[in-house]
C-alpha cells in the first residue's frame, strides 16, 4: 500500500514511518523539517500542511499526525491543515483507511486552550470523514494519546520531578512509547476492518484515575 504520514520527522510520526516501512509498504512523509531517516520505499517531503499541498499519486492510507502544541497556529495547523490534507488525499474511492492523531485533551479539555479546541474539532471531523468514506468500504478513526515519550515532551522527561508528577497522574504510572502508538496506528489502518468513527483513548488510565472519598 501507499501510505502518507504527516509530521514524519520525529516522535510518533517517525515511529509510524518506520513501522509501515518495516511491514513492506511505500511511505511518503510530510514535515516542515528534514530527516536523517532513509530507507528503501520512503520519500520525505518538506511540506507545511497549512500551506500549499503537492499533487501526489493516489494513496491508500493517510495518517494525520502533524500538529503543534502552542504558538498560536493550533487551529490553522492541527485542524484546518489536517482537514485540507484529508480532503485532498483521503476522500477518494481507492482509500483504505484514514487515521487522525488527536489527544486526550480532545475529551478532557486539558492543556492549552487552542490545542484542546483543535483536537476536539479533529475528533468531530474524523467522524464526519467516517460517514463520507464508508461508501468506499474505508475506515476512519482517531487516537487520543495522553503522555507519550517524544521530543515534544523532552523538557518534562529531563526533569525528574516533573516526570514523576506526570506519572503519578496515571493509573499505570507510565507513559506510552511512540512505537506502541505506531503499532496501534498500523492495526487501525491496515488490519482493522470493522472499527470506524471511533476515538481511542490511550492515556494509561489518567482520565479514569480518581480518589473516592466517603
Amino acid at each position: 500500500m501507499r501510505i502518507l504520514v504527516t509530521g514524519s520527522s520525529r516522535g510518533i510520526g517517525l515511529a509510524c514511518v518506520k513501522k509501515y516501512i518495516e511491514m513492506g509498504h511505500e511511505v511518503i512523509g510530510f514535515d516542515i523539517n528534514p530527516t536523517d531517516y532513509k530507507a528503501k520505499g520512503y520519500t520525505h517531503m518538506l511540506v507545511d500542511i497549512a500551506g500549499d499541498l503537492p499533487d501526489l499519486e493516489p494513496i491508500d492510507v493517510l495518517v494525520n499526525n502533524a500538529g503543534v502544541q502552542d504558538g498560536g497556529r493550533e487551529i490553522e495547523i492541527n485542524l484546518q491543515g489536517t482537514i485540507a490534507v484529508t480532503e485532498k488525499y483521503g476522500i477518494h474511492d481507492g482509500i483504505h483507511s484514514i487515521l487522525f492523531m488527536a489527544s486526550s485533551s480532545a475529551s478532557n479539555g486539558a492543556e492549552f486552550p487552542l490545542y484542546a479546541a483543535s483536537k476536539g474539532g479533529m475528533v468531530t471531523y474524523m467522524k464526519n470523514t467516517a460517514l463520507r468514506i464508508a461508501g468506499f468500504g474505508a475506515t476512519s478513526n482517531s487516537i487520543s494519546a495522553g503522555g507519550v515519550y517524544t521530543p515534544l515532551n523532552q523538557h518534562i522527561m529531563e526533569d525528574a520531578s516533573l516526570m514523576e508528577q506526570c506519572l503519578n497522574e496515571t493509573l499505570l504510572h507510565r507513559w506510552a512509547d511512540a512505537e506502541e502508538i505506531a503499532d496501534l496506528c498500523y492495526y487501525l489502518t491496515n488490519i482493522n476492518k470493522s472499527m470506524t468513527g471511533q476515538d481511542l483513548l490511550i492515556d494509561n488510565g489518567e482520565q479514569l484515575k480518581s480518589n473516592f472519598i466517603w
